[in-house]
């Protein structure tokens, strides 16, 4: 038989990594719904039960989703499902938060930094941001995740803590979080900025679901992200200018030094220097109130 004949007769198979990850995901509910047990979940027990662990329809009831809908997500069918689905099921298997972020994998819904970018950070870097202190100072991903800052950047606008680890993300609050918006005292120009850069990284990260469903979400709640997108400006990450209305101190001016922490630019470290005296003071007073035991 000839090269060409072999060829010709040659089955071709093709892998479709959505039908993998469909199944991984079907699977890892399956395996995460039959080790609750009813008493855990609080389902009163009835009869014989021939499933270990939640059957599916109480796994469905109890996140208030469809049973239907619920079945055919652990079947592997191509349905889609959102954030707030995602969240209810979640707690309903009360996962811990490396498998939350693994079922948002799984599921095309991932919108936060992976664990690739988190162990990125060496803890020299991580001292560093310390040892600036009052300077405002983190670390940022290509898309706009923080995964890490300060004390004074936590509390540069609003109380980062605060806030579920999936919203951390400077894009995100500078388009869908009003207080954000109203200390940053250069939006239109600042946001602009941001999408431009956001469009430049994107053509290295437009096959990765992560970068799919966070553009997703930004264009789902803002209209004004999705404005600029369309847009398609484009520009690279580098030092600059800014001014925050800080809801403690007041008007805070800076110069943004950005350093590169991988060969290729999108973790970055980001220094907030002061530009005048006047902030270098603020900043001052801005550590002295955040390091203030908080009142009950």
């Amino acid at each position: 038989m000839t090269m060409n004949a072999t060829m010709t007769n040659a089955t071709v198979t093709t892998v479709d990594p959505a039908a993998i990850r469909r199944r991984e995901l079907a699977g890892f509910l399956r395996s995460r719904r039959e080790r609750i047990s009813p008493s855990q979940a609080g389902v009163p027990l009835s009869g014989r039960r021939r499933t270990p662990g939640l059957r599916r329809e109480e796994v469905a009831q109890l996140a208030a989703v469809g049973v239907t809908w619920y079945t055919w997500l652990e079947q592997g069918r191509d349905i889609k499902a959102s954030e707030q689905v995602l969240d209810a099921i979640s707690r309903t298997l009360m996962l811990d938060r490396d498998e939350r972020a693994h079922l948002f994998t799984l599921a095309g819904v991932s919108v936060g930094p992976s664990r690739a970018e988190c162990d990125a950070i060496s803890e020299a870097t991580l001292r560093l941001l310390d040892q600036v202190e009052p300077f405002p100072a983190c670390v940022q991903t290509a898309k706009y995740d923080l995964l890490a800052y300060n004390r004074t950047y936590a509390r540069l606008i609003n109380n980062l803590d605060a806030l579920p680890a999936e919203d951390r993300n400077c894009m995100w609050l500078a388009f869908t979080d009003s207080e954000w918006r109203k200390c940053m005292v250069d939006w239109e120009i600042v946001s602009a900025r941001m999408v431009a850069q956001l469009r430049a990284q994107w053509a290295q990260h437009m096959a990765e679901p992560a970068w799919k469903a966070h553009l997703k979400r930004l264009k789902a709640a803002s209209p004004e992200f999705s404005r600029l997108w369309e847009q398609h400006d484009v520009a690279s990450a580098q030092s600059m200018s800014k001014r925050f209305r800080n809801p403690l101190v007041g008007m805070l001016r800076f110069d943004v030094n950005v350093s590169w922490l991988t060969p290729a630019p999108g973790l970055r470290m980001m220094v907030y220097t002061p530009s005048d005296v006047q902030t270098r003071r603020k900043l001052d007073d801005l550590a002295a109130l955040i390091a203030q035991p908080q009142s009950a």
